[in-house]
């Protein structure tokens, strides 16, 4: 059995949030393809590999010693949920949840059978959940999922089914939770960065664009933490329970995945603190531009404030005289003063950095 590996699967470019979106975040469930979904059996029976396309062979192979079925329904319909599920003698509480969809990540242990539900996340022009739904039994693993993820495409199985699906279900099991959740972090990271970028476009211009853009990556934040952090207790029960549908050699692969989801819950939080204290940020700059402008108005009025006084006192009788050039020497030297008074207000204000 191979030790467990921390790669990566990049789940394609995540540029900071595109502040020309305003759709939230989206979660996705069990979208039918058209004409039905897509169903795909691995098989090991101890000594050779097989795999095939539909319902037929399954019933036959369920249950013999020895033998490993990994079942996959991609873009399920109800009724291929019930015939598969009748086949597998599954509680009809996990078909009625795996019809429905819109469950929250979960884990639901029976006598016979262990549910899971957890959620692949991608970024296409939000943050985008997928909703997986696993079920483990006597034999055989079940994956039902939205077509947009395609288990048998992750970096576990890079070197064919076989070599995992030998080993049991439950480490095909750990195979494809382990690639969901190293698919969590380059997106998280992605989302990080995107976090740095505004902090930095908060502090050179507080505009309600990038108000926009924060509240968004806010919310898809939001969606990361309720996609991964119930997952944690997932792992949590696998790890230090008694299940009998999990060996014990693989107690060890499902522990390495409840560490990387510590430190994934971990990085989450952070960023969520970083995005609160970046709109405090954006709400300091805020106040402080609005002081800026009410210091500058302050000033002006000042000004105009001691050039009204002046004309006041004197009064604007004589100005046709004035325009006239016949006007004494006086009424110069008070508009002059006038002139000169507001200069050296301005002079001062511009100083003191009021305009």
């Amino acid at each position: 059995m191979s030790e467990p590996t921390d790669e990566r699967a990049d789940p394609g470019p995540v540029p900071g949030p595109d502040p020309a979106a305003t759709n939230g975040p989206v979660i996705e469930h069990h979208h039918p393809a058209p004409g039905g979904g897509r169903l795909r059996v691995a098989c090991w029976d101890g000594a050779a590999f097989s795999e095939w396309e539909g319902i037929d062979g399954i019933a036959d192979r369920l249950g013999r010693p020895g033998t490993s079925l990994w079942i996959d329904l991609a873009g399920p319909t109800a009724k291929q949920v019930a015939a598969l599920t009748g086949v597998l003698r599954l509680h009809p509480l996990v078909a009625e949840d795996i019809v429905e969809g819109n469950q929250r990540s979960k884990i639901e242990l029976t006598e016979d059978h262990i549910h899971i539900v957890i959620f692949a996340l991608r970024f296409v022009d939000a943050v985008v959940a997928s909703e997986i739904d696993i079920v483990l039994g006597e034999g055989f693993l079940l994956t039902v999922h939205d077509p947009e993820w395609d288990p048998w495409t992750t970096h576990h199985l890079r070197d064919g089914v076989a070599p995992v699906l030998q080993h049991g279900p439950d480490h095909m099991l750990w195979a494809l939770v382990d690639t969901v959740v190293d698919d969590y972090f380059p997106l998280v990271d992605r989302l990080g960065d995107a976090i740095d970028d505004l902090q930095d476009t908060v502090v050179r211009s507080a505009t309600p664009l990038t108000l926009e853009r924060l509240f968004r990556l806010k919310r898809e934040l939001l969606l990361v933490r309720r996609a991964v952090g119930p997952v944690r207790e997932i792992f949590n029960q696998l790890t230090n329970r008694d299940l009998k549908l999990v060996d014990q050699g693989e107690i060890l692969y499902f522990r390495d995945v409840y560490d990387h989801l510590i430190r994934l819950t971990d990085e989450v939080d952070t960023y969520r603190e970083l995005v609160s204290g970046t709109l405090d940020v954006y709400l300091s700059t805020v106040n402080n531009n609005l002081s800026l402008i009410m210091k500058r108005l302050t000033g002006i009025t000042v000004i105009l404030a001691g050039i009204g006084a002046i004309a006041g006192i004197f009064g604007m009788s004589e100005a046709g005289a004035a325009l006239a050039g016949s006007e004494a020497p006086g009424f110069w030297l008070v508009t002059a003063f006038t002139v000169a008074a507001a200069l050296v207000v301005v002079w001062y204000l511009r100083q003191i950095d009021w305009i």
